[in-house]
């Protein structure tokens, strides 16, 4: 009998993407999305929890847009609830990627207030592709309780989240910029900045609220 060209490359496929070199598993990744096989998902969100290389998680992900996503979206919403960080960052990466809306019952308050900032930055750039319509309050007040957390980076990530839902942020940021603490008050400040001048940089846009913040905190003289 003869074998069939799938028989053969799948296992040495599958096989490549735990190769030691990247250039490997690249070469893998790249090769099981140019032939999707329903035995490669698994294979593939398995490798997204571990693999180390940006480019080849890439690649991974691109990959796993190429798969049914009847069968990618299941194994996907489970690394979302995993123990490891990054498969949860990894997962919904992957999740924005494809798009499909029935993947929003992963968005809960609990990830989008993930510990680890990677996780989180990933979910606040899911939630705003995923969130069906009528959920956008809910999601705009959800990443408001978010202000003020972290460093510069992730800072801008969640701004970018709030100003990408529009005008429905604008009460869970004016009552964050009235209440709390001076970072919560000034990320909320720069935010409105950004939502009414998306080409304001954010840099600036920070510095300055913080002034403000400092500013109407100060002792009154006289």
């Amino acid at each position: 009998m003869t074998t069939t060209r799938q028989d053969t490359d799948v296992p040495h496929m599958i096989e490549g993407l735990r190769d030691s070199r990247s250039s490997v598993r690249l070469r893998a990744a790249m090769a099981t999305g140019t032939a999707p096989d329903p035995r490669f998902v698994v294979q593939l969100v398995e490798r997204c929890a571990v693999e180390p290389e940006f480019f080849v998680r890439d690649m991974l992900t691109w990959a796993l847009t190429r798969h049914p996503v009847s069968l990618t979206l299941p194994e996907l919403l489970r690394e979302v609830r995993s123990e490891r960080a990054q498969a949860r960052a990894q997962a919904l990466h992957t999740l924005s990627k494809i798009g499909d809306r029935r993947a929003w019952q992963a968005i809960t308050r609990a990830v989008l207030a993930d510990p680890d900032d990677e996780v989180a930055r990933s979910a606040w750039r899911a939630a705003v592709i995923l969130v069906p319509e009528g959920e956008e309050t809910f999601l705009a007040t959800a990443l408001a309780t978010q202000l003020g957390r972290g460093e510069r980076e992730t800072q801008l990530s969640l701004s970018q989240a709030l100003v990408a839902l529009g005008e429905v942020i604008a009460p869970a940021l004016g009552a964050a910029a009235e209440a709390g603490e001076p970072g919560t008050r000034a990320h909320a400040l720069a935010t409105q900045q950004l939502l009414r001048d998306p080409d304001a940089g954010f840099a600036q846009a920070i510095e300055e609220a913080k002034r403000i913040v400092a500013m109407a905190g100060a002792p009154q003289v006289g």
